[in-house]
């Protein structure tokens, strides 16, 4: 309440109060005037009271007998508005809990006085509520008093009053109990005091109760003295009193607070002595009553039974029944008998129905139920309640259906109009027209005519009634037909769901001492075999004790159950209902199989049976059986002999099945109702979840189930599940839609049923055996004599039960085999495929499945599952024969690891299968094969080992499948592998076996015969695989030779280490140059035609379109194969002894193929030629020593003159002991034994090398479209070749060989590439890249000059034929080379990509300039590091380097790149700056005098170049290429002027000359463009000036000729000065204000820089060399350039301010005399 505590609300409160005041007074001035003054003074009161004190709620409290008086006058005056007001002030001061006790009963008393003269009624009520509910100041009398006065105003006239009134009593008598409650609380637990109750500590109670406590006990009294008419105690006052009234509050109050009556002993005694016997007697009229009797047969007339009062007891007897049971033990008894009695036929149909009600009530709890049974069905002189219950709740159904509904007033009414018969024949033609769809029926029951509809009336496990909560009835409702039988139907349910539920769930603790509860499925025996684990005996006693109650319980009510289900289910149209009572029929048969109560276990099993099948169906079962002594008993009901009803015909279901019977005679159709259906279900559901306790009742459900299965047509699938037949045979089966996609729910469902039957023990797992088997009997013999469609049920079930009983199979295994094998005989097709494919489903199933002890450890239950296999060979149908093998096929797949003695049996299948077979047998043995090969060769013996080989080869060689072929190559690959794998063990196991039958053989006397006999067995297993492959290898089929030829050289590779040394001679020559040859021929006379594609539709890469092609391929791979294996067993090959023969031919065969016109041929011979050289000298690991031996030192090896093979020439062999050591891996030792033999092998290479290249790079005489040109990939490959080679050869290396290789490089690098092949060789113009083909010759040519280096002296004669070789590839850059007569297009001279690369021509030339300028670069490079050496002296090497540059330096920007010249320029100069040092120090020998005018003439073409610079030339470029100049000249200043002593005279006066020429050529007065672009080189005429200036005076001048050059030069050139100077001049006047053109205004700042250059150098130079006539034109200048000085352009006038400053020198004459060096 804290919100009315708050200082605003206690504000606001005091406002409201001074507000109401007024308003009194306001309206009591005139007429009552006390009532004013009392207003008055009460604001002065209250605002005394606010101001006194700081509690103000507390005084208020205090003072609220004076606060309220003025409000009670004010009631008093009985005006309407005045006493509105009043009141509502009052509600808001008591809701503010400011009212004390003596205040709350004047205001008691003024409302009663209201009350009397019926004034303000409902404000009246909502005042009591208020002041009753906010606390607790109320309570004895003055509580009493407000309740009467509540109930007073509930009988009043008026209605809305009334309402109101019953409605506040409700609440009323609710607060009194909650207050007690609260206190109960409070006292329970004094810490927890709720805000509410603000303790009252008033107790003038004399009884133990408290005060709250006691106002409830007397108004509970008084409510039960009211009922039973009695006068109340404690409500002093009341007039009047209804019994509904009296009732409802006592149910309320019983229903509300239970805990009240159970916890306090006085108020359990009024349950007991009071409320109890008050409900006995007022149920009396009720149970006297009888419908129908006449009255004047009692003596005393008897009180019919009154509707709302029996409703309401009902509703009470339900209340005290579910919360108060243990109180009232008797009690309740009696209650439970009256409510069966009010079941009775001869009640009023109202009550019934509410009785009906009631028991439902006490159906949905279970706990109650057991209750019942314990307290009377099992106590000896007891009613029989629980049985009762059930038993009349069946009565009570039966009795709806016989009683004819004319009796019942209510169903009259229903029926309208109608005569009695109505209801039944209108809904029975609806239900025929029901099979015909389109016609939806309300759901119902519907029996013998009688048709009860069945209403929704209720959720599942709830009781929510309907007439019971008609508390606004007098007269008795009309009950709607149909519905007591609804709730009838779903006390039933409701009682089977709680007693199984509760059942199992205890039985499930029970079994599972605190593990989860186990399935419904675990056997008795497991529940029982976890009971003996329970030690303790209390915990026995418990059980037995509780096993007790369940089947009593279950004994109690099965009849009843099942004689009111079966009826119910016959009569049922609805599925939904039909769907309740089969999962009720269910439960109670699973649980009564879990109790072991076999007779009502299999009454209910039987019941669900008979709902499966069609209406008087010839199923002799369930007539003969125990089953039927059930069917036919009839149980005692209350004393009624009622039958057990059987399926009647006519029930109007509707149709989805049409099948035949299952007989030998046809005979007619049958029909299945969807009912019929969803018994179906449930049995198999029932099967399914409960087989463990079904014991006998299998021989019902299976034969139930075959003949369901057979008229629905479902068959056998794999696994032996049943799935819908594709096309049921039989015209006759008719399905609707609805039932087709249930069929895969119900087939599920059966395979889940077979499975469970792990769970049985065996003695019940045989007779579910022999069921079957018998029923499969049956099966067969109706089968013989005629294909029609058998019965394959059992075989199929015998099959999913063997299947899930595999953990004790051998108990079953004989009897079901044994079967099995006689129905693969069977004349009827599927009968017989069916039988075959259990029984191998079982072999399959039994090898696999995880024995105990496992199958290896029992040989006797392998074979023993095996055999059925064996005598299936017997059997002649093919079909067999193939299922056979497929089941062989799979066993491999999973046990083949284990098969042991098993081999033989599964090798000896396979076999057998021949080629006239038919593909799919082939095929099927082929994949048994695989699997054997890829998995169980380690477990078969060794002995079986050749024979697979011979099976794969076998295979290989068929043509009637190509994947087949290839396949069984790769297996003979596998095999090889395994063969690797387990070398030694096979070894061992075959040496031993071949003792074995040599020792047998001598016995005998007879020769032992195997293939390759010599080699030991292993080898010759070896070598049967080889000889295989090698057949394989030149089959007509292009995949079978490339597959076969990739696994015979991958196995010989792989595992050939394992031969015996000698055995490697027949590999050599029997297998491999065996193989080569038959290749070599075939490919060479291979048909060149086109095939136009591969057999059907695949089609074939243009590289493989013809015979030739596919063959090439095969050459290819046979050839690398061979290479290989020469090179990686050259240490096992080179001991043989006839190895150098080999060698040669394997050589020839490398040379054919090279020359061969096939690209890809002669690429991959290259390949191999490259693979053989690359051998070093293996070690076989067994030889190798434990330690390297310690050979360090170098130690060369003379072999005196020996001659390689056709070479006759002396060389010695430096390849010593230590270099190979370092060369290899040095932990392997050397071989020196062979090195001899390895020199001539070499040479023999080296030979090959030079006819291959030769020969291929010749160029042919004549071109046309088929002309071969090799492909640049061999080249590059040849050509890579060289390197490795050389190494072996270099010692005997001569100039001879360097002209020949020379020959073959400057060939290979000619040859052009085919048009379409260029985009992928050459790189795109703009990338200066080498092709691989070019840098293999570079490299080539490094590798020999690298050996030159490091090689004796005499090698070194051949560095100038090096150079010449370079030096004509420099000159590539160009002129490009010549193919023979070939045209071809020159991408090099295409500039700036102008180039098509499909252009007409077939033939490309390659971009030279990059391979050019990479070979200048080598060239200088060598030539730095050679360029002292006495043949590159000799040669005049420097000579040829000048001479070749200057070809591209002449050219200069003609060049077809211009990168060229740049780069020739550098390289001149890099060469010079090594050269010419050389050239002087033998200037006097003259070996270089013929170089010095070449090199003149070099300058002169490239700093005068004839070639025009390109348009798009920038600025910053051409002064780029200036610099370059610029360099050239100072090359000249630094490295040739400086010894002009040393220097041809001719040569220097050359230099000078072109020197002049530089400085004086740029002032050219013509004005060509030519003249005008050399003319901008100013810093190279100033270098020129400046460099001749400086050798004209620096020394003394040593022939006149020179000085006269110089002295001519400088005047020259002064006197130039002046004209241009002059010229300048009168132009500027000239022009006026117009600028001048850009080139005059250059050419005179050119000048002018000239003069103060010039005058530089003078001064720099000594002053006697200087001619004095030089020095007066110089000063001559002087007045001419002050004439300048008036010029307007700013660039000028700079320059001329440069000029002028110098002259300052000559102010003065200088002195010629020296005086101690200074001048």
């Amino acid at each position: 309440m804290s919100g009315t505590n708050s200082p605003e609300a206690v504000k606001k409160l005091l406002e409201n109060m001074q507000s109401d005041l007024r308003a009194l007074s306001l309206e009591c001035k005139k007429k009552f005037p006390p009532v004013k003054e009392a207003a008055e003074s009460g604001i002065i009161k209250v605002k005394t009271i606010a101001a006194r004190n700081t509690e103000i709620l507390a005084a208020l409290k205090e003072n609220s007998s004076e606060v309220v008086q003025p409000f009670l006058m004010g009631c008093g005056t009985k005006e309407p508005k005045i006493t509105q007001l009043c009141l509502t002030s009052i509600q808001r001061l008591m809701s503010h809990e400011v009212v004390s006790e003596t205040a709350a009963g004047n205001i008691i008393n003024m409302l009663w006085q209201l009350m009397e003269n019926s004034l303000e009624e409902l404000k009246l009520l909502q005042t009591v509520l208020v002041l009753l509910t906010t606390n607790t100041v109320v309570h004895d009398e003055s509580l009493s008093k407000a309740i009467v006065l509540c109930f007073r105003l509930h009988f009043t006239k008026d209605n809305i009053t009334n309402n109101t009134a019953a409605a506040t009593v409700r609440q009323v008598v609710t607060v009194v109990f909650e207050r007690m409650v609260a206190e109960d609380e409070r006292h329970r637990d004094i810490i927890e005091q709720p805000v509410l109750v603000q303790g009252n500590s008033n107790r003038r109670s004399v009884s133990t109760l408290k005060p709250c406590a006691k106002d409830a006990y007397m108004l509970f009294q008084d409510l039960c003295q009211l009922v039973n008419a009695d006068a109340p105690y404690w409500l002093v006052g009341m007039t009047e009193m209804t019994r509904t009234f009296g009732l409802e509050l006592l149910e309320s109050v019983l229903n509300d607070f239970p805990q009240v009556f159970l916890q306090h002993q006085e108020f359990s005694f009024l349950l007991k002595e009071r409320v109890c016997p008050l409900v006995i007697k007022l149920f009396s009229p009720n149970i006297k009553f009888r419908q129908g009797s006449s009255s004047s047969s009692s003596p005393a007339p008897v009180e019919k039974p009154y509707f709302p009062i029996c409703m309401r007891l009902l509703r009470v007897v339900s209340v005290l029944i579910k919360q108060f049971y243990s109180l009232l033990v008797t009690e309740c008894e009696i209650f439970l008998s009256l409510l069966v009695k009010f079941l009775d036929a001869d009640k009023p149909q109202w009550l019934r129905a509410v009785a009906v009600e009631s028991i439902h009530r006490l159906c949905v709890q279970p706990q109650l139920l057991r209750s019942f049974c314990q307290s009377y069905d099992m106590k000896q002189h007891s009613t029989k309640v629980f049985r009762d219950i059930v038993n009349a709740l069946g009565s009570f159904i039966q009795s709806l259906f016989l009683v004819p509904p004319t009796g019942n007033p209510a169903t009259t009414n229903q029926a309208g109009n109608n005569n009695s018969g109505g209801p039944v024949s209108a809904p029975a033609n609806s239900g025929m027209l029901g099979i015909g769809g389109g016609v939806t029926l309300l759901p119902a029951f519907e029996y013998r005519g009688t048709w009860i509809p069945i209403l929704t009336i209720t959720v599942q496990g709830s009781a929510k009634a309907t007439y019971l909560e008609m508390l606004d009835k007098v007269e008795p409702p009309t009950i709607p037909e149909g519905y007591a039988m609804s709730v009838a139907f779903h006390c039933l349910l409701d009682l089977v769901r709680g007693i199984t539920s509760m059942i199992e769930g205890e039985l499930g603790e029970v079994e599972t001492e605190c593990q989860t509860t186990t399935e419904a499925a675990s056997s008795p025996t497991q529940s029982s075999e976890q009971q003996e684990l329970q030690s303790t005996s209390d915990q026995m006693d418990k059980e037995k004790v509780s096993r007790a109650v369940w089947e009593e319980m279950v004994n109690a009510c099965w009849c009843g159950l099942l004689a009111a289900l079966s009826l119910l289910l016959d009569a049922s149209t609805d599925e939904a209902a039909t769907e309740n009572i089969l999962k009720a029929e269910l439960t109670m048969a699973a649980l009564c199989g879990r109790l072991g109560l076999v007779t009502s276990r299999d009454a209910f099993i039987t019941a669900i049976c008979k709902g499966s099948l069609p209406p008087h169906y010839a199923l002799t079962v369930l007539n003969t059986t125990t089953a039927a002594t059930l069917s036919n008993k009839s149980y005692s009901i209350q004393g009624q002999s009622v039958m057990m009803i059987s399926p009647s015909s006519e029930s109007h279901q509707q149709v989805v099945a049409v099948g035949q019977p299952l007989a030998v005679q046809p005979q007619g159709t049958v029909m299945l109702t969807s009912k019929n259906i969803q018994c179906m279900r449930t049995l198999l559901n029932l099967a399914h979840c409960h087989g463990a306790v079904l014991g006998t009742s299998w021989q019902l459900v299976l034969a139930t189930l075959q003949h369901l299965v057979w008229i629905l047509g479902l068959k056998p699938s794999s696994g032996g599940a049943l799935k819908p037949g594709r096309a049921v045979e039989g015209p006759s089966t008719v399905l609707t839609t609805a039932v087709m996609t249930d069929l895969p729910v119900i087939s599920n469902i059966l395979s889940r049923l077979f499975e469970s039957s792990q769970y049985l023990d065996d003695v019940s797992l045989h007779h579910l055996i022999n069921a079957l088997c018998s029923l499969s009997l049956e099966a067969m013999d109706m089968a013989y004599g005629n294909n029609k469609e058998p019965s394959l049920f059992a075989v199929a079930k015998l099959l999913e039960t063997g299947l899930v009983n595999m953990h004790r199979i051998e108990i079953l295994w004989r009897p079901l085999t044994g079967h099995l094998l006689e129905v693969c005989q069977h004349p009827n097709s599927r009968m017989r495929e069916w039988g075959a494919e259990a029984l191998t489903s079982l072999i399959k199933a039994g090898l696999t499945f995880n024995h105990d002890p496992p199958l290896s450890q029992n040989q006797r239950l392998q074979l023993l599952l095996l055999n059925p296999l064996k005598e299936m060979s017997s059997i002649n149908h093919p079909d067999i024969r193939l299922k056979q093998l497929e089941c062989v096929l799979q066993i491999l797949q999973s046990q083949g690891d284990s098969l042991g003695p098993g081999w033989p049996l599964v090798l000896g299948v396979m076999g057998a299968i021949r080629n006239d077979q038919g593909e799919s047998l082939i095929r099927t043995a082929f994949q048994c094969l695989q699997l054997v090969v890829t998995d169980f060769l380690p477990t078969m013996p060794c002995t079986c080992l050749q024979i697979v080989v011979d099976v794969a080869g076998s295979f290989g060689l068929h043509n009637q499948e190509l994947n087949i072929s290839l396949t069984s190559i790769g297996l003979l690959w596998n095999i090889s592998d395994y063969f690797f794998q387990r070398g030694e063990t096979i070894e061992k196991e075959l040496n031993k076996e071949e003792a074995a039958q040599q020792k047998q053989a001598e016995e005998k006397g007879v020769v032992l015969n195997r293939p390759f006999h010599p080699a030991p067995p292993f080898d010759c297993l070896w070598l049967c695989l080889y000889a295989k492959l090698g057949e394989l290898c030149v089959d007509p089929r292009p995949a079978v030779r490339k597959s076969a030829g990739q696994t015979l050289f991958s196995t010989i590779g792989a595992h050939g280490t394992l031969l015996q040394h000698s055995t490697w001679h027949t590999v050599i020559w029997k297998v491999l140059f065996h193989l080569l040859d038959r290749v070599r021929e075939s490919s060479t006379t291979a048909d060149k035609e086109k095939i136009e594609s591969g057999g059907g539709n695949i089609l074939i890469h243009h590289s493989r379109d013809t015979a030739e092609k596919q063959w090439a391929e095969t050459w290819v791979l046979t050839l690398a194969g061979v290479a290989r294996i020469f090179n990686t067993r050259r240490y096992l090959l080179q001991p043989l002894g006839d190895f150098s023969r080999a060698w040669d031919v394997l050589l020839d065969h490398i040379q054919s193929a090279a020359l061969s016109k096939n690209n890809e041929v002669s690429l991959a011979a290259l390949k191999s030629f490259q693979e053989i050289l690359q051998i070093v000298s293996p070690v076989r690991d067994s030889d190798k020593p434990e330690t390297p031996p310690a050979v360090n030192v170098p130690v060369p090896v003379l072999l005196g003159s020996i001659s390689g093979p056709g070479l006759s020439r002396p060389f010695v062999r430096t390849d010593s002991i230590g270099d190979r050591l370092g060369r290899y891996n040095s932990s392997e030792p050397p071989v020196v034994t062979d090195e001899l033999e390895d020199l001539n092998l070499w040479w023999a290479a080296w030979s090959t090398w030079y006819r291959i290249g030769s020969e291929s790079t010749k160029p042919p005489v004549t071109f046309d479209k088929l002309t071969f040109i090799p492909s640049q990939p061999f080249l590059t490959a040849l050509i890579q070749i060289f390197p490795a080679l050389y190494q072996h050869i270099k010692t005997g290396f001569n100039m001879d060989d360097l002209q020949k290789l020379g020959v073959i490089l400057h060939s290979a690098v000619s040859v052009p590439i085919s048009s379409d092949a260029s985009p992928f060789i050459l790189p795109s113009y703009t990338e200066a890249v080498l092709t691989s083909l070019q840098e293999a010759v570079l490299t080539a040519l490094d590798v020999l000059q690298k050996a030159i280096c490091v090689g004796p002296e005499n090698m070194q004669i051949m560095y100038p034929a090096i150079f010449d070789q370079l030096l004509a590839f420099v000159e590539f850059s160009c002129k490009p080379p010549q193919y023979g007569q070939l045209e071809t297009k020159h991408i090099a001279n295409a500039k700036y990509n102008q180039i098509q690369l499909f252009a007409p021509a077939e033939w490309v030339a390659l971009n030279y300039v990059p391979f050019a300028e990479r070979s200048l670069e080598v060239v200088v490079d060598l030539y730095q590091k050679t360029a002292c050496h006495k043949a590159v002296v000799n040669e005049k090497v420097l000579q040829n380097i000048i001479k070749t540059l200057r070809v591209p330096l002449s050219l200069k920007y003609s060049c077809p790149s211009e990168s060229t010249w740049k780069l020739a320029v550098s390289s001149l100069l890099k060469v010079l700056s090594i050269g010419l040092p050389v050239a002087r120090q033998h200037a006097s020998s003259g070996k270089f005098d013929s170089m010095w005018p070449e090199l003149a003439n070099t300058f002169e073409d490239f700093l005068f170049t004839k070639s025009i610079p390109p348009d798009n030339l920038s600025i910053q470029e051409f002064q780029r290429n200036e610099s370059i100049d610029v360099e050239v000249v100072q090359l000249i200043s630094t490295e040739i002027l400086p010894y002009a002593n040393f220097i041809p005279k001719e040569f220097v006066g050359q230099i000078m000359t072109m020197l002049n020429k530089g400085s004086i050529h740029s002032q050219s007065s013509s004005f060509t463009e030519a003249e005008i672009d050399i003319r901008l080189r100013e810093e190279f005429s100033k270098m020129c000036f400046e460099t001749l200036l400086q050798f004209s005076f620096s020394n003394k001048v040593t022939t006149p000729q020179e000085g006269y050059i110089s002295r001519m030069a400088l005047s020259v050139l002064l006197k130039r000065s002046q004209d241009v100077l002059h010229r300048y001049i009168e132009d500027e006047r000239l022009s006026g204000k117009c600028p001048l053109p850009r080139q005059q205004v250059t050419e005179i700042i050119f000048v002018l820089k000239a003069v103060s250059t010039l005058i530089d150098s003078l001064k720099k130079t000594q002053p006697e060399n200087v001619d004095g006539n030089t020095w007066a034109q110089v000063i001559a200048l002087y007045p001419t350039l002050v004439e300048c000085i008036t010029c307007s352009s700013a660039e000028v006038c700079s320059a001329l301010k440069e000029a002028l400053v110098p002259f300052k020198d000559f102010m003065q004459p200088p002195a010629s005399k020296v005086q101690n060096g200074e001048s």
